[in-house]
């Protein structure tokens, strides 16, 4: 209505075309807004890949919210990971369902990185196995909030000591909101939204939880994470977030063995299917269509694995490893004719190539996490069979632990985290290899470093266990680093940029100066029954400076034996272990 008509209209009629007018538009909200009650296949993995995107925009957000201030904080990274990984196992998953759950839960624990990352894959693990059970039935409201309850149950299950104030709380809460949720209301956008509102008020009570979230000032950046997720899920459905696509072997971290590469030699225990079958069918049958071919290709994945099967209605190109080559070739008449057919025994290629390096299995091996030229080096010298680069700004998945240990020829191989938000990663990885490991949960590369030193290769399994657990607790670790944020910490205030001096649970001191502050360290943490102090100087440290700092530790405490070594690691000036 223009202002032209307004003014020749009676006031009746005035009224009269504002009512009709006010129902035109009401009518017009109504049809915008679309109710959706129930969540396809194709949708389902849209949303699960915006939740990836946001999640991925916003890791260095979650990052800044780690407990400590220092410039490692890694949750929004290793969640970030986590989801990339699943999504990458999933990349070309049409519509089926129970192929998309299984992908996304198999990818986030082979992509699982440090505590948030491991507990992220376990709550996708129970919500996909919920979602996974429908069949052909509709993901509704009810059934998203059953999936979230599982994934709070499996995500506690895996932990051994859960603490609440943190993600499991966050998701555990979210869960039981969900299912009253969804008693009210079947539209998924007003189901998710509540959803996240629920969690955003349980996120702002986790310092009140948890006290060094309290002493930090902030909220737990595992449950900031999950919220971001969830936020991802809803953006996508409402159809407000550019989904990109994702490719394999881009932005990953990746790992390398600090001795020369060789080409990795599997075991032959570790070849589920022993047969690489190649052939083409052409000469398609009248009766076959392109849902056959879709048939096809779905019993082609019962048989084996690394399936490829390509083509039209006049040629199919198939490749599957199986252990009945027999039974995809049947299937593969049932369409056509095969032609060009290739079978190869794996199992055989794998022996010859064993025999080809002769390589014996020795009885135990060690894997260590670790970080700087020098500290991998200085490992690799103490007999650790396989160093993987990596710690609190890059955490290893718990594949990438497993792929590490099938790496070594050893009967039983000593895993070593060196970190304490790498040791779920390090037991999940338990799971992705038959070799027999034993995790070792060191906290720091310290007490990495003097468990390799103590390794007797003549002693048995559990006697070195023994002695890797008496080490560990013999030895105690220091750092220094700087500040990244202005915070107040255990009686502290420290300002952005200041050189922080921690032991292995808090900010003991602060300073100007690295040196300074190592002194500092030093002084605190010595006790009359320790013997040794050696000092690990980083990357952004010189030798001189280094060991300045060594004689004036020396000259403090006469009857140590101070040691300086080059570590050659980032972000911390020093490493300093004391035993």
């Amino acid at each position: 209505m223009n202002k032209t008509t307004v003014k020749k209209s009676t006031s009746t009629s005035k009224k009269s075309t504002k009512s009709t007018t006010a129902k035109t538009v009401k009518k017009a909200d109504a049809a915008e807004k679309t109710t959706i009650t129930n969540i396809s296949v194709a949708m389902l993995k849209r949303m699960f890949l915006g939740a990836y995107n946001l999640l991925d925009k916003n890791k260095e957000y979650i990052n800044s919210m780690n407990v400590f201030p220092v410039p490692d904080g890694d949750t929004g990274l290793n969640m970030s990971l986590t989801m990339r990984t699943a999504m990458t196992e999933v990349e070309n998953v049409a519509n089926n369902l129970v192929e998309l759950t299984d992908g996304i839960a198999r990818g986030a624990l082979k992509g699982a990185r440090g505590n948030s990352g491991v507990i992220t894959s376990q709550i996708l693990k129970g919500m996909m196995s919920v979602f996974g059970k429908i069949g052909n039935g509709k993901i509704t409201t009810r059934v998203f909030a059953n999936a979230m309850s599982e994934g709070a149950k499996t995500a506690y299950a895996a932990v051994t000591l859960p603490k609440e104030g943190t993600i499991l709380t966050v998701i555990r809460v979210m869960a039981e909101e969900a299912e009253k949720i969804a008693r009210s209301t079947s539209d998924f956008v007003e189901f998710l939204q509540k959803v996240i509102d629920a969690g955003e008020v349980i996120l702002a009570k986790t310092p009140e939880m948890l006290p060094v979230l309290k002493k930090a000032g902030v909220v737990d950046s595992g449950g900031r994470g999950l919220i971001t997720i969830f936020m991802g899920l809803l953006a996508t459905l409402e159809g407000n977030l550019e989904v990109k696509e994702l490719k394999k072997d881009t932005d990953t971290v990746v790992f390398r063995d600090t001795a020369d590469e060789v080409a990795e030699i599997e075991d032959i225990s570790e070849i589920e299917f022993a047969y690489c079958t190649e052939f083409f069918v052409v000469n398609i049958k009248k009766t076959t269509t392109m849902a056959s071919i879709d048939k096809f290709r779905v019993r082609l994945m019962e048989l084996g694995d690394s399936v490829i099967c390509v083509g039209d209605l006049n040629m199919v190109k198939v490749h599957v490893h199986t252990n009945t080559p027999n039974l995809a070739l049947g299937a593969a008449l049932e369409l056509g004719e095969i032609t060009k057919i290739k079978i190869e025994n794996m199992l055989e290629q794998n022996r010859e190539l064993r025999n080809s390096r002769n390589i014996p299995d020795k009885e135990q091996g060690m894997v260590q996490v670790a970080t700087g030229e020098g500290v991998c080096s200085l490992l690799r010298d103490l007999g650790v069979d396989f160093v993987i680069k990596g710690g609190q700004t890059s955490n290893p998945s718990a594949e990438e632990i497993a792929t590490a240990c099938d790496r070594v020829h050893a009967k039983t191989i000593f895993v070593f985290p060196n970190n304490k938000n790498i040791v779920l990663a390090a037991m999940n990885a338990q799971s992705l290899t038959k070799k027999n490991i034993v995790i070792i949960p060191t906290k720091s590369v310290c007490e990495g470093i003097s468990s390799a030193i103590a390794f007797s290769p003549d002693a048995s399994v559990d006697e070195n266990t023994q002695t890797f657990l008496a080490t560990m607790e013999s030895v105690v670790s220091a750092s220094v680093t700087y500040a990244v944020r202005d915070t107040k910490m255990d009686n502290l205030d420290i300002k952005t940029g200041d050189i922080i001096g921690l032991d292995e649970k808090s900010i003991v001191t602060k300073g100007k100066n690295p040196n300074e502050v190592a002194m500092k360290l030093c002084e605190i943490l010595m006790k009359d029954t320790m013997g040794s102090i050696t000092i690990y100087y980083g990357e952004d440290m010189k030798e001189s400076d280094a060991q300045a700092l060594a004689e004036k530790v020396q000259s403090k405490f006469a009857t140590a034996d101070v040691n300086v070594v080059n570590g050659g690691q980032n972000i911390y000036y020093y490493l300093i272990a004391l035993e």
